[in-house]
């Protein structure tokens, strides 16, 4: 017959029971373990042995869960080890639809795989971004979710409000994989026919001409629940296209009204709050007493400054705290820090540094002054933070920062290597300034020693002496007390065309260049990073603002539909 022809092996099965084709092949690899002739099948791109098998009673919930099937960064193929989620990834809509509706035996389009995976994530994780294949993975999204709707409408089980084991749903794991052109998708999505209008997250409340006024669904995108759409694009730092993706609506939205309507204000007031603790801050650091710590207290100006210290004490626990929970929860990598800057990092040092100063303090410990200039510095550094407030400080804070990590990084680096090297060969040319054969001083040594106790046998001092002739400010004074003077101007010259001629001109060259490549992208940080803000007082619960976002029941969508409705 026709099919003997064209698969001798699966016309023997259909002719054996029934338990043969559910069972996966003994002869398969370690890495195809589990692969059933259903897979196979489709894997062939055959529905008529497709339809052979489910009417012989193949497994149609079978699981290839391989190795060459994981998705775990191996070379392989990643398809939801379903049969019906490897007919939907290699975008074959007649078995998909005959799987989930045959005369003999139904998919489970709700069934998940090992990682918890159904066929909406197995799409998701398939996505490239790529024009072609994110037509066909919608295509094939909205067909599985709609067809499933009418089949299983009396279940009221929603296919896309399914979560895996990491507790995402499809759209979630767009968001999360930074799937662009699907996540778009989804936001988007409106279906027309009033039977299927319950799934749609975008819904047209009324058209005027070229103006339209649009409802859309929020349950899972807004921050009123754990692990939303906006809290996975505004926190995942590895997520590359994040910036672009806050753009779509309702997110942009969204995220712009809660700036305006509150935000933007408890910012502000964020802002005046840290300006007075740093006042109160920089107080207690000038003036405090001369004497060992701790200052007894005399007089009111000592009970002044007692309170002065506690507030800092406070605040330096409020930071520190507040930099673990962010640094836990979003682990920093010097990729993300161009993105997200590193404004939590120097907070959380600013406040440890200070807690450590107290401790000292306590101690009696006068080391304690050290740490404390330290982070009272970092304290008047962290007020740019702030600057995100404003456009045009933001934006160039940004480019600051920008420059820091890149250019400057960079220079200090390779300036590092120049000046180390150069120093030890300078020190190996000094000569030693006691003849060792000798036991007798030379004249004059005493006076040298005592008018000038360091020496450029130093590496320290070597190396703040090599510092000036970077900025131009170096002396020859040390030229006669080394040995081989020809040897000695060639170094210093040639460290000095290296540093002062070559790498701060090249530092000015590149952040010039860093200003005009980069100008676009950093309002796109700084919008970023004003979301992440926003975000975060959200979270420290603050204040509590219900914004623009209300709870309805929608007659035009289900009357029994209640939804987070963003208009």
């Amino acid at each position: 017959s026709k099919l003997s022809q064209k698969r001798p092996l699966l016309s023997r099965v259909a002719q054996n029971a029934s338990w043969d084709i559910c069972r996966p092949s003994p002869h398969k690899s370690p890495t195809s373990a589990s692969l059933t002739a259903l897979h196979i099948a489709i894997e062939r791109r055959s529905l008529e042995h497709v339809k052979l098998l489910v009417q012989k009673e193949a497994d149609v919930q079978a699981k290839a869960n391989g190795k060459f099937f994981q998705s775990d960064g191996q070379p392989g193929f990643y398809f939801g080890e379903l049969p019906l989620s490897l007919a939907a990834c290699t975008n074959q809509p007649e078995v998909v639809s005959f799987l989930m509706d045959n005369p003999y035996k139904t998919a489970d389009v709700t069934d998940k795989d090992s990682q918890g995976n159904t066929v909406l994530h197995a799409l998701v994780i398939l996505a490239d971004n790529k024009e072609e294949n994110t037509k066909m993975i919608t295509q094939m999204y909205d067909d599985i979710l709609v067809q499933h709707y009418k089949l299983e409408k009396k279940k009221k089980v929603q296919l896309d409000t399914i979560e895996n084991n990491q507790g995402l749903t499809p759209l979630k794991l767009a968001a999360k994989l930074g799937k662009i052109g699907l996540f778009r998708h989804i936001m988007h999505q409106e279906f027309l026919d009033k039977e299927t209008r319950p799934l749609s997250m975008k819904v047209a409340e009324w058209v005027y001409g070229p103006v339209q006024s649009s409802l859309y669904n929020i349950d899972s995108i807004d921050t009123d629940k754990d692990n939303s759409v906006l809290e996975i694009l505004v926190y995942g730092r590895e997520i590359p296209n994040r910036t672009d993706m806050l753009k779509i609506e309702p997110l942009h939205s969204l995220l712009k009204d809660k700036w305006n309507r509150f935000a933007g204000k408890l910012f502000f007031t964020h802002f005046l709050i840290y300006v007075a603790y740093l006042a109160i801050f920089t107080g207690v650091a000038i003036y405090r007493k001369a004497e060992l710590p701790p200052y007894p207290i005399k007089d009111v100006y000592d009970y002044l400054r007692s309170i002065g210290e506690l507030i800092c004490v406070i605040g330096a626990v409020w930071f520190l705290c507040k930099g673990v929970y962010d640094l836990k929860r979003n682990r920093p990598k010097f990729n993300t820090l161009y993105i997200s800057g590193f404004s939590d990092i120097m907070f959380f040092f600013q406040g440890l540094l200070l807690l450590i100063a107290a401790i000292l303090y306590i101690c009696g410990v006068t080391e304690y002054l050290g740490l404390l200039v330290i982070s009272q510095a970092l304290a008047w550094v962290n007020i740019l933070y702030f600057t995100r407030g404003n456009k045009q400080l933001g934006i160039y804070n940004v480019m600051v920062q920008r420059m820091i990590l890149g250019d400057i990084f960079n220079f200090l680096f390779v300036y590092a290597v120049f000046l180390f090297g150069f120093t030890t060969a300078i020190m190996a040319l000094m000569k030693n300034t006691v003849d060792p054969l000798s036991n007798i001083t030379p004249a004059g040594y005493i006076s040298d020693v005592f008018c000038n106790k360091q020496s450029y046998t130093n590496i320290c001092f070597t190396i703040m002496e090599l510092s000036k002739f970077t900025i131009g400010m170096g002396n020859l004074e040390f030229a006669d007390k080394v040995h081989h003077k020809e040897v000695f101007y060639i170094l210093l010259i040639t460290y000095i065309i290296l540093t002062y001629i070559l790498l701060l001109n090249m530092l000015i060259a590149l952040m010039g260049n860093t200003v005009e490549t980069t100008s676009s992208e950093t309002e796109k940080i700084w919008n970023l990073q004003v979301r992440i803000d926003k975000q975060t007082l959200e979270d420290t619960g603050c204040i509590f603002i219900f914004i623009s976002v209300f709870f309805i029941i929608y007659d035009g969508i289900c009357k029994s539909d209640s939804r987070y409705i963003f208009r």
